[in-house]
């Protein structure tokens, strides 16, 4: 976009280079002014318009099933909605959730593949819920325990420390079974003097006290899962909430793991499409969060925040591999290239979903919307949709140079 830097005409097209590479456009004769061409697009039949102006986005969307295809190919095994085990001193099977259980929805929303869960699981909100309930006080007693095991994990060998792990898991357990608050204070303890024993530490000298607040911080959620065929309803499900170690902000933590699906040609073909619709869903998903007032300005980035985004993703994977930053990369491109085709085709102006919009007048109407006022409405639109870019820039330029 911008001033034009140099072109060459091959064919009947002119391809040029611009000075911003904030984006591009394809023009074609009579899309913005009336031409007498029989070719041009002004004097084509309106479905074949119409074909035009969504061809942009549904590229957008096969690019973004090729990109997702790339994403899936090095995975061994795919992640289902289906919980196969838990974490020992887990919230979730504290407050509803059992093994089996097929999740398919999550505060309202439609889950069908791990990405879609993982939409859920970000946006979910913290709130403040009751402190004083049985509930909260297993909770405590199983994030003790869990201290205590991380205390000394880090000094044992590997078998005492599947030694640990074994009576950690039986403890939990014994927590979660528990009827009343004695029986599942004295299951904590009787966990840590057990795993003491075992590992040949000493036996505590004290064990944690309770402390019961009237309020807790909580990601908490209703839940529908399928249990044994049947559809259920949980209401209240805590998942496991701390606090980060550098910015001290709440953090949510998936205390469970869910059931593989297997790779083979048609799972991998399934799994591009389901993921890439799940994609599509948490792009609508987030526009509609920024009219619900969900997001704010600091969730939204324009190419400034792209780059600083991608450059942060690929850092980080690298921690992990090569191949996980290239896939990492991959995947960022093809959220970005499926959120260009959805926001291409919303319903405003200076927007193909704005032509589209346009073209369906004209189709009701039997008479198209004069040019001096369509070219009005797309001025106007474009003039916002370029402030709300520069506001979005600035915003980015403001982050990466002062944090936030």
């Amino acid at each position: 976009m911008g001033p034009k830097l140099f072109s060459f005409t091959k064919g009947e097209t002119t391809y040029s280079f611009r000075i911003l590479p904030i984006g591009g456009y394809c023009a074609m004769e009579g899309e913005d002014e009336e031409s007498e061409n029989p070719r041009a697009f002004n004097n084509a039949k309106i479905w074949k318009r119409m074909i035009i102006v969504v061809a942009g986005a549904l590229m957008n969307i096969l690019l973004g099933l090729a990109l997702m295809m790339i994403t899936l190919l090095p995975q061994s095994a795919f992640s289902s909605t289906t919980i196969s085990k838990f974490e020992p001193c887990t919230f979730t099977a504290a407050t509803g959730l059992r093994q089996g259980d097929e999740i398919v929805e999550i505060n309202d929303y439609k889950i069908y593949t791990s990405s879609d869960f993982s939409f859920a699981m970000y946006t979910l909100p913290l709130v403040e819920v009751d402190g004083t309930t049985f509930e909260i006080y297993k909770e405590d007693c199983l994030f003790y325990l869990r201290v205590h095991c991380a205390d000394i994990a880090q000094d044992l060998s590997q078998e005492r420390f599947q030694t640990m792990y074994q009576l950690w898991e039986e403890g939990s357990k014994a927590i979660l079974s528990s009827n009343d608050r004695e029986s599942a204070y004295s299951a904590m303890c009787s966990a840590i003097d057990n795993i003491n024993e075992a590992v040949s530490l000493e036996k505590v000298e004290s064990y944690p006290e309770i402390d019961v607040q009237k309020t807790r911080q909580r990601y908490r959620t209703d839940m529908t899962v399928i249990r044994d065929g049947e559809k259920i309803e949980l209401n209240d499900v805590d998942f496991f909430t701390y606090r980060d170690g550098v910015t001290n902000e709440p953090t949510i933590s998936i205390d469970f793991y869910v059931e593989p699906i297997e790779k083979n040609f048609i799972t991998l073909i399934e799994q591009t499409f389901y993921q890439t619709v799940s994609v599509v869903r948490m792009v609508w998903g987030s526009l509609v969060g920024l009219v619900r007032g969900q997001f704010g300005i600091n969730d939204v980035a324009g190419p400034v925040g792209l780059a600083s985004a991608i450059t942060d993703v690929a850092s980080e994977s690298l921690k992990t591999g090569f191949l996980d930053a290239v896939m990492s990369i991959v995947y960022v491109m093809m959220v970005i290239t499926v959120n260009l085709g959805i926001v291409n085709m919303l319903p405003f102006p200076a927007l193909d979903g704005g032509r589209f919009v346009m073209l369906l007048i004209e189709a009701v109407f039997r008479k198209p919307v004069p040019r001096k006022v369509e070219g009005i409405i797309n001025g106007i639109g474009l003039a916002l949709l370029l402030l709300l870019m520069a506001v979005i820039t600035l915003k980015d330029i403001w982050v990466l140079i002062f944090g936030g």
